[in-house]
């Protein structure tokens, strides 16, 4: 992680992970900083790849996606990992791809509208060079997902890490 944060850039980051479209008023009112202070800051957390992109979360169920599952993809070697991953990117119904350890190398966190598609899915990955199998699980219901990151707890985090600093720390670099 490049440069510092403040408490403030934490902040930030929280209430606009609790809302993407909030307004940058609303937000200097939250963080107590005027309008231009917050959306300069929001540049550097933009700049830093802190913040990388806003977006809207939809219910997928009302769009006609019926299915939800988790594929855990086992591939035989690194070699086939490139060609893995560019399948991956071109299948619209995989929404995410995380490399794991454990069972599999891969979990694919897919969406389709019924079984029969699902199914179609399945096919094509299992199709792809060096996957030797596939073990899916369906998603009944959907207990949390959020967005929204606590500056507490990011404050935990990166308090050993040193790459939070406090107003004062700040105020004595510009001084000093």
């Amino acid at each position: 992680m490049s440069g510092h944060l403040d408490l403030i850039d934490l902040k930030i980051i929280e209430a606009l992970g609790e809302n993407g479209r909030i307004r940058l008023s609303e937000v200097a009112e939250v963080v107590g900083l005027s309008i231009p202070s917050v959306s300069e800051r929001l540049d550097k957390l933009q700049k830093k790849g802190i913040v990388k992109q806003f977006t809207t979360l939809v219910d997928e169920r009302q769009l006609g996606f019926d299915i939800q599952a988790f594929v855990w993809v086992r591939i035989d070697s690194s070699k086939h990992y490139k060609p893995f991953m560019e399948h991956v990117l071109r299948e619209e119904e995989i929404m995410e791809c995380y490399a794991v350890t454990g069972e599999g190398s891969h979990v694919l966190r897919v969406m389709t509208h019924n079984t029969a598609s699902l199914e179609q899915l399945l096919s094509r990955v299992q199709s792809w060079p060096g996957v030797l199998g596939t073990n899916t699980s369906f998603v009944l219901s959907q207990i949390k997902r959020t967005t929204r990151i606590s500056s507490d707890i990011v404050r935990r985090n990166l308090k050993d890490r040193q790459v939070l600093t406090t107003f004062e720390e700040k105020k004595s670099r510009k001084q000093g």
